[in-house]
């Protein structure tokens, strides 16, 4: 699950460089830039191999749970059917779409 705080920090600098480059244009006395878009472009980048890290580490996370709760690990992990249902599915599974928001964000630059 470490790719999940990865993914979380890829999606934040994305956001983070599309504000500040946004911001910075608007400044007084700023020298326009040579590639006014280049900065949205890295940032929506980002976010979406952010996005896309996430949901693939869900999938790598999900096979991996459901080997160890499968066959000769279920007696040692102690799992019960109502027990295979952990906190960290649920964030990890909020977690993209809380990305999707940042990217739409970006993109139409709702923030």
């Amino acid at each position: 699950m470490s790719w999940i705080g990865t993914a979380v920090s890829i999606i934040g600098f994305g956001f983070a460089i599309v504000q500040f480059f946004e911001r910075l244009q608007q400044m007084p006395g700023a020298r326009p830039a040579t590639y006014p878009t280049a900065p949205r472009d890295l940032g929506l980048a980002l976010i979406g191999c952010g996005i896309l890290s996430m949901i693939i580490s869900i999938w790598q996370y999900m096979c991996g749970i459901r080997y160890l709760w499968g066959g000769t690990f279920a007696p040692i992990a102690g799992v019960t059917a109502e027990g295979k249902h952990t906190p960290v599915i649920a964030i990890a599974i909020l977690l993209p779409g809380i990305g999707l928001f940042a990217f739409c964000a970006a993109l139409f630059r709702i923030v």
